[in-house]
């Protein structure tokens, strides 16, 4: 007979259990409306965002400890991330596509459009948006992202499964927000090519292709000590202070103007890798890790019937290669100069040569 009412009990509890989840869940449903449609309220609690589209281009998102990956090989910008964030968190319906262009727009967009899979760390249980329990991560939103109004002041979006399209837009901004859903990975490259404190630094050493006699390596000795080498005799050198803890302090925030990896053709990145580097710039951390730069002439086409050897060279720009070779970029002068200087600038008793002498081995 106990265990008979214990049985009642038990089943009127988790009756009573499954009702509140059904409730809460249509509360919060009807809470948020249409806007929960697209909107993410808590994009802390995002861990993931897989883009794709048609072009089978795909992207891959992923939160870790120390900032986001992309497609598990690369850095993701994280200004591209909090626009994202931003544009999840602000986004609301404005209207469903009118009747008479419904066809046409869904038609549209099941030959152009974006995907976007978004993945949260999300309660299995949630009672009454207070109560949160036993966190797992699950895939939250599914919709896919299509062209512009035509007055540019909304965009198209469709939930995987619906047979209603929208027009969606942020409030106070005017402009669509396609671009936001890129799925091509090298848009959401991160462009930073050094970025290191002076502390934890092991080395800097940076070679001029041709010059050996301009070849050197600080070494980072103990706190705020240094050692300066020349390379071609290993001779270490006199040098001014200022100087090489200018340089070593250099290193905290470096990145590169744009990635050409899709953007110029193979054959010419073959022959810009292939021909002879200005510099190559390496830097080894505390841990033994190097990241290494090269750096090569980049020319200016001033006039089509002059062939590309007569073109002038680029006063702003130049050509780098990072990580390990797989990217070729393009770095300004004023933002690399500073640490792309010769041996000469560094030795005791060299103040105001450089200048002159850097020109020179550039060209």
């Amino acid at each position: 007979m106990k265990k008979n009412k214990f049985a009642i009990i038990l089943t009127i509890i988790l009756i009573a259990i499954a009702v509140l989840l059904i409730w809460n869940n249509r509360y919060l449903t009807t809470l948020r409306g249409d806007s929960a449609d697209f909107m993410v309220w808590d994009t802390a609690s995002i861990t993931k965002v897989y883009l794709a589209d048609r072009s089978d281009n795909e992207t891959l998102l992923e939160r870790h400890a120390d900032g986001w990956s992309l497609n598990k090989d690369y850095k993701a910008h994280p200004k591209k991330i909090e626009q994202l964030f931003y544009t999840l968190y602000r986004v609301r319906v404005k209207m469903p596509v009118s009747r008479a262009s419904h066809d046409h727009i869904i038609s549209q967009m099941a030959s152009r459009s974006n995907k976007v899979e978004v993945y949260q760390m999300v309660p299995r249980i949630n009672l009454f948006n207070k109560i949160k329990l036993f966190y797992h991560e699950k895939r939250t939103k599914v919709f896919y992202v299509g062209d512009a109004t035509q007055d540019s002041s909304g965009t198209f979006m469709l939930r995987e499964g619906a047979d209603q399209a929208y027009i969606v837009y942020i409030p106070g901004f005017r402009g669509y927000i396609s671009t936001r859903f890129t799925a091509v990975p090298d848009d959401w490259r991160d462009h930073t090519v050094f970025h290191e404190s002076m502390g934890d630094i092991q080395s800097v050493s940076l070679e001029f292709g041709g010059h050996p006699e301009l070849d050197f390596r600080v070494d980072n000795v103990g706190k705020h000590q240094f050692k300066l080498t020349r390379l071609a005799d290993q001779k270490e050198l006199p040098f001014d202070t200022l100087k090489v803890v200018n340089l070593m302090s250099s290193f905290g925030d470096l990145r590169f103007e744009a990635l050409l990896n899709t953007t110029m053709s193979q054959k010419r990145m073959d022959s810009i890798k292939n021909s002879p580097y200005l510099h190559k710039l390496t830097l080894v951390d505390k841990d033994g890790n190097a990241t290494e730069m090269k750096t090569f002439t980049k020319r200016v086409q001033l006039r089509l019937d002059i062939p590309e050897e007569q073109h002038e060279y680029d006063p702003d720009r130049l050509y780098g290669l990072v990580n390990d070779g797989r990217d070729l970029v393009l770095i300004q002068h004023y933002i690399f100069d500073k640490v792309l200087k010769d041996v000469t600038y560094y030795e005791a008793g060299n103040p105001i040569q450089y200048e002159i002498e850097h020109y020179q081995v550039l060209e």
